[in-house]
């Protein structure tokens, strides 16, 4: 997840050391409990029973979060980031509109660190290789940031140095998240998150490791080749080291700016995209899951979509993809029962979940697939359809009883979907989707088959 850097901020040191990171969560929960304290001791003075909810979700609070996280940034940032995108099922709605203002965090190193790190991975005098390095970055992330280059031989580059100490502190910085999150009133009773933090580890470890991204890039890159749609950068691998991956730099235009183009385009454009995840799933057998929209550009001059990232790329194992397959058949001919099966065989819920909560969440899958099974194009501008599901979920995930959670893989994959959902939104694209999924799901005349 990246954001552009804005002109006014000059950056902060990433802490990299674990004790340095330690401290600075010990800071943030004191500063959060504190707040708490104090906002309780308020209450009682005026003669009002403490409300918990009230005291932990202050905007004092959600600043020392917001603000200490996007300092660390790394695993901790990047957690945060990812439980942003929660709908109401584990975190409390106010938990996740807290998180929600990390999602484009643009803070990033000053040049000294820059230089440092840099030093490290290349030894000193890399600046020679070079006609011009732009040592302030155009794009900043939790893991990392990235600058523009022109070597020696003319060749335009864009180049992502990884922020010192975040490898080495990606379980360290799980564990202290995990800390926070067990905050009285912010998880459901009896809810194991032990599986889905285990997840985000590996990812996260995955996401920190350059030289992986450099293979998903160039296996994107691959399937791609040829395509008269789709543009990924190509890799320069003198440059590349475990902490940096250079890049060829391909001129394009954030998605946004299509927001006012004809309708034509911004139909294309989401339709395309929508299917891209479909064969990602049924077909690549991986999928890039950061639905970030700054991951995906548009050049005009060759009116093809660019795909940049490619760290949180994840592997869709057979059998789920198979379980996915099975789900788009029933999810398109209805019918309760199958859908029911088809869901408790992917996880949605278990068998020990209660009646009504597997009825609120089958409920839930119902309205989403509606768009699916109607033959006109699906109208992302005018729909309410994303209110709607967000409103179930947080009745949902109300019920502090609910602590069943869906496999981490499935829930990862939704962040994927859900973050389409808002990019074909945000376009107020129309797109036709059942033919697209009976594309990728054959034969649904048969759910079982």
């Amino acid at each position: 997840m990246s954001a552009d850097v804005p002109s006014q901020d000059k950056g902060a040191a990433v802490p990299s050391g674990r004790g340095a990171r330690f401290l600075q969560f010990g800071r943030i929960a004191t500063g959060i409990m504190g707040g708490v304290a104090a906002g309780g001791l308020r209450s009682l003075a005026s003669g009002k029973r403490p409300d918990l909810a009230e005291l932990l979700f202050t905007p004092a609070n959600g600043l020392r979060l917001t603000d200490g996280l996007s300092h660390l940034r790394g695993a901790a940032l990047k957690l945060g980031q990812m439980l942003s995108m929660d709908t109401g099922l584990v975190l409390p709605e106010e938990m996740t509109a807290l998180l929600s203002r990390m999602r484009d965090d643009a803070r990033h190193m000053p040049p000294k660190q820059v230089q440092t790190t840099l030093n490290a991975e290349w030894g000193a005098g890399w600046y020679s290789r070079f006609a011009r390095f732009d040592v302030r970055p155009f794009a900043a992330a939790s893991i990392g940031q990235v600058h523009r280059a022109v070597t020696r031989d003319g060749q335009d580059l864009a180049i992502k140095v990884q922020y010192p100490g975040v490898r080495a502190s990606i379980d360290s910085d799980v564990d202290n998240m995990a800390t926070l999150l067990r905050l009285p009133g912010l998880v459901p009773r009896g809810m194991d998150l032990a599986p889905l933090l285990a997840e985000a580890k590996r990812q996260l470890h995955a996401e920190a490791d350059y030289q992986a991204e450099a293979q998903h890039l160039a296996r994107f890159g691959a399937v791609l080749q040829g395509s008269d749609i789709f543009a990924l950068p190509s890799l320069h691998l003198p440059l590349c080291t475990p902490q940096v991956l250079a890049m060829s730099y391909v001129p394009s235009a954030p998605l946004d700016s299509l927001v006012g183009a004809p309708q034509a385009l911004r139909d294309r454009v989401a339709a395309a995209l929508i299917e891209l995840v479909l064969r990602e799933l049924f077909v690549f057998g991986a999928m890039q899951t950061d639905p970030n929209l700054a991951n995906y550009r548009y050049d005009p001059t060759t009116e093809r979509i660019v795909l940049l990232d490619f760290g949180a790329v994840q592997p869709i194992a057979p059998e789920l993809a198979a379980q996915f397959r099975a789900l788009a058949r029933v999810a398109l001919l209805g019918g309760a029962e199958a859908t029911r099966d088809a869901m408790l065989r992917i996880g949605y819920f278990s068998q020990a979940t209660a009646p009504q909560h597997q009825a609120l969440i089958q409920a839930m899958f119902e309205t989403a697939m509606a768009p699916l099974r109607q033959d006109q194009p699906f109208d992302f501008g005018q729909s309410d359809l994303l209110e709607r599901l967000r409103d179930m979920g947080l009745a949902i995930g109300r019920d502090r009883e609910l602590a069943h959670v869906p496999p981490a893989a499935t829930l990862f994959l939704h962040r994927k979907i859900g973050g389409m959902y808002l990019m074909a939104a945000k376009l107020k694209a129309r797109v036709a989707l059942r033919p697209l999924v009976e594309t990728y799901c054959a034969d649904i005349s048969s759910p079982q088959a």
